[in-house]
């Protein structure tokens, strides 16, 4: 039934064909059941196996892996039935690394099934109280249908969306859906205007939302797809897929590496075609060998390497971050929260600790903390005046029933007093339950054969009623209690009374001429650590906004307390941006710091339009309501703690201390892993030039191919292999946080990195044409050869220590920071050495004295020493 919240009770039943007292008939049951559905979620029909498979294999990286893997099938089986070298080995390897990466993709990104399981499991089957046939039953909740009365009361969740019938004293925790940190009052004979948003609709309850105290009956109006929540689960189940700033840049980067190198390839053999046609040399075996030689260049200059070192790196250094207490769910995201540059953060939950606390306590006209709390006139109308309990486990409390009465059970533990003991001991004569209508309780408690008052409840109504106060303070508490709620504390005052007798008065009559005791200030506290998270989130350049469900006084109190507010930043209710359209929302975007009363769409709206604005965002939240912003964001983040199974589910990130400082130190990784991912692709490229312009160089000059197929494979090997992945495992920088954010459409490859790669491609280039043309290592005529081979492998490995430092620190700063790559370093010259001296039948190599070693060593060594005068040249001017 849709807009109940407009409708008046007697057009409701009327509606459902029921009435208040008699409730549905078995008929009636199934019929609903048949018009308005079962309560359960239905998801949208299941992608089978072989379409996850094409879809991930279609993947831009994966695709050129895919490319580079025929091609070196094609190159290998050409050699083999030409009588040429070949190795199946790498296609072996190429092909393993593509049926890794779709398993990975198939295993970790099946996000929106998980979310939406999730969501099913919150329908147990727990029984509920209905009225059917005109008696009271117990039905399990996956049996209710619309137009059933349900019975309601504190510690019930609610299970279905329903208009309430009646209520007495009810109030709903509303968080998980709404973000509304504080229960809501509900009001059963209240009907709502057309545009009331959910958190306002006192006359209505929400499936998922729990009874915070009270009780009532409602008539359930939808049931599972057609309720709130199930809204938020067709969200999450149909959500297209977006691509992270990674994909797309590691796309962009892909296609254009590839295009170049086929490019390259193609010049290299059309320039051999020529050659040989001015030689009069053309023929089948001189124009395949050509072919292969471009073939085998393509392998070189296309980095299939890439797909997999990213998904080695982010693998590794997920580990890492788990140990930092960040459980990245989904592999890319452990890189991309480093190129955040907006986070979009819940309240409840996130910023706060989700637990309302007694901060202070004013009495006897001063102020002091709850534990120093020794009057017993308050700690016994903070134990006796109450119907909430709490729980104690490993020094967390859990509370039961209204968590404002709860805090004051707590405060009272703290000041040595036990509230149960103190009830049991009690003896009470009457209870006047708190109603909206007189804006406090009181309970009447016989104690030393005298009658004692004991009322709690509106600080400004409970001062009004008290005669013990003079002007002067009476107008002091007021201020006091001005400011207090200027900072989004919740206050509530107390008194007493000693009666001399009780027969028949009335409430507000006994309500008379109390002495007054003083006021609690109550509040959801800010994280300990959110304080200098945030400041250190604007020091990194991130800006942190306010997606809250709480109302404009509270989410402004907080944000000024946190210094997110000027003249430049503002907050807003979230029906002040409804009716924008998306490009006046976009521009005011940039204005607004905080909306309160934000729904579901309300955030997710905001998250969209903020990616589309060219950021990068991040979402945190612990409750149902910010599953859907959590899974449309660049990076889903979810408490663990606090957080709901939905929003973990639908995250991709999970922090399990819910801390929010833990959010910066994965934005460092993030950045960190980012940063690694341009170490190896500078070093990549640098060999990528190198190759393809010593090739077109030698053939241009009439020298025969400078490397055998085998000997450009082993190059292959090394740009991709154990030296490349260890620049993607350098240790994470301490000045990272200093740094800008990456823009979302910013290269991967900056000026200064496509200065070096070029710099340092066409230096080797122009050494190694040198020795061709020059020999001026002294190398015997069959020795020439192999020294080009072992100088090119030489000079690639000590240009892997230039690509360790992106910016003008010196190289030999860090040097041992990365033992790793020292190792690997040491282990690939060892090889190196070991197929010149000894590869003679397979690589085609002869033997290099000690001394020839000697020179291509140090000639080597000058592509460090050429790196380190620029960046000293730079520093210097």
């Amino acid at each position: 039934m849709k807009h109940a919240f407009m409708m008046s009770q007697e057009k409701i039943l009327k509606k459902a064909g029921t009435n208040e007292e008699r409730g549905l008939t078995k008929e009636q049951v199934q019929s609903s059941r048949k018009t308005y559905g079962a309560n359960s979620f239905v998801r949208h029909a299941r992608e089978s196996m072989a379409k996850k498979i094409w879809d991930a294999s279609t993947e831009p990286m994966l695709v050129m892996l895919i490319f580079a893997a025929i091609i070196t099938l094609a190159v290998n089986i050409t050699r083999y039935f030409t009588g040429g070298e070949y190795n199946f080995l790498e296609c072996a390897g190429i092909f393993a690394a593509i049926i890794l990466s779709v398993v990975i993709t198939i295993v970790t990104e099946g996000k929106s099934a998980k979310a939406f399981e999730a969501l099913n499991k919150l329908n147990e089957d727990t029984l509920i109280k209905v009225i059917r046939d005109g008696q009271p039953q117990l039905v399990t909740q996956k049996e209710i249908v619309v137009g059933d009365l349900l019975l309601i009361e504190t510690g019930d969740k609610i299970v279905a969306d329903g208009r309430l019938l009646s209520s007495n004293d009810l109030s709903v925790d509303e968080s998980a859906l709404t973000g509304e940190s504080l229960p809501v009052k509900k009001q059963a004979d209240v009907v709502c205007p057309e545009a009331t948003p959910v958190a306002e609709r006192k006359n209505m309850l929400y499936s998922g939302c729990f009874v915070s105290a009270g009780s009532g009956k409602m008539i359930v109006t939808g049931v599972g797809n057609a309720t709130e929540f199930g809204q938020i689960a067709q969200e999450l189940s149909s959500i297209e897929k977006t691509t992270t700033p990674l994909q797309e840049k590691l796309d962009k980067l892909g296609k254009g590496i590839t295009v170049l190198g086929a490019s390259a390839a193609a010049i290299v053999f059309l320039i051999q075609v020529v050659q040989f046609v001015m030689n009069h040399q053309m023929n089948l075996n001189t124009v395949s060998d050509a072919f292969i030689t471009s073939i085998v260049l393509i392998v070189a200059a296309v980095p299939e390497g890439l797909p997999t070192i990213v998904a080695v790196s982010l693998a590794l250094n997920i580990i890492k971050m788990s140990r930092e207490n960040a459980l990245v769910k989904k592999m890319i995201a452990c890189e991309t929260i480093g190129c955040v540059n907006i986070i979009c953060s819940d309240k409840t939950g996130t910023l706060t600790e989700n637990r309302m606390t007694v901060q202070q306590i004013y009495t006897n006209k001063k102020l002091i903390e709850p534990e120093k709390l020794k009057d017993p006139l308050l700690l016994h109308n903070y134990c006796i005046n109450s119907n909430a309990n709490i729980k104690e486990e490993d020094g967390t409390w859990s509370f039961i029933g209204n968590p404002t009465e709860c805090s004051l059970l707590v405060a009272a533990k703290k000041a040595g007093v036990d509230y149960r003991t103190l009830r049991k001991e009690a003896n009470i004569v009457r209870v006047f339950p708190f109603s909206s209508q007189n804006k406090d309780m009181s309970t009447i408690v016989m104690e030393d054969g005298k009658l004692i008052l004991y009322t709690k409840g509106n600080p400004e109504k409970i001062l009004s009623l008290c005669q013990n106060v003079s002007e002067e303070e009476r107008e002091k508490i007021s201020h006091m209690m001005e400011e207090f709620q200027s900072k989004a504390g919740r206050l509530l005052a107390f008194a007493h009374k000693e009666l001399e007798n009780f027969d028949k008065e009335t409430q507000e009559e006994l309500e008379q001429n109390l002495c007054y005791d003083g006021f609690v200030v109550i509040s959801d506290p800010l994280s300990e650590d959110v304080y200098e998270s945030i400041k250190k989130c604007q020091s990194a350049g991130i800006e942190v906004k306010m997606l809250t469900g709480d109302n404009i006084r509270t989410a402004r109190a907080i944000a000024n307390e946190l210094h997110m507010l000027d003249e430049n930043h503002i907050a807003v209710e979230a029906s002040e941006i409804e009716t924008m359209s998306d490009e006046e929302l976009k521009e005011a975007l940039k204005k607004i710091q905080v909306i309160a009363r934000s729904t579901p769409l309300v955030k997710m709206r905001v998250v969209k339009l903020l990616k589309e604005d060219g950021n990068v965002v991040a979402v945190t939240g612990d409750g149902i309501n910010d599953a859907p912003a959590i899974k449309h964001a660049d990076v889903g983040i979810a408490m663990g703690i606090a957080g709901t199974e939905v929003t973990k589910e639908a995250s991709d990130m999970v922090l399990l201390d819910d801390s929010f400082s833990t959010i910066i130190k994965a934005v460092q990784w993030g950045r960190g892993i980012y940063e690694n991912f341009k170490r190896f692709i500078q070093f990549q490229l640098t060999v990528n030039v190198s190759s393809v312009v010593v090739v077109i160089a030698s053939i241009l000059a009439g020298f025969p191919a400078p490397f055998t197929a085998l000997e450009l494979l082993w190059i292959n090997i090394i740009m991709d292999g154990p030296p490349a992945l260890t620049l993607g495992l350098e240790p994470i920088r301490e000045d990272l946080l200093k740094h800008a954010p990456t823009k979302r459409n910013e290269s991967i490859i900056s000026k200064k990195m496509l200065v070096r790669i070029f710099l340092n491609g066409i230096y080797i280039s122009v050494i190694f044409m040198l020795q061709h043309f020059t020999n001026f290592l002294g190398a015997a005529k069959e020795e020439e050869a192999t020294v080009l081979f072992t100088l090119f492998v030489l000079f690639q490995l000590f240009n892997a220590f230039n690509c360790r430092e992106l910016d003008d620190t010196p190289m030999f700063k860090n040097i041992l920071n990365n033992k790793l790559m020292l190792g690997v370093f040491l282990l690939v010259l060892i090889l190196q050495a070991a197929i010149t001296q000894f590869g003679t039948a397979v690589f085609e190599t002869v033997p290099l004295s000690g001394m020839m070693w000697v020179k291509m060593i140090l000639t080597s060594l000058t592509v460090i020493i050429l790196n380190e005068i620029v960046k000293a040249c730079k520093r210097l001017f």
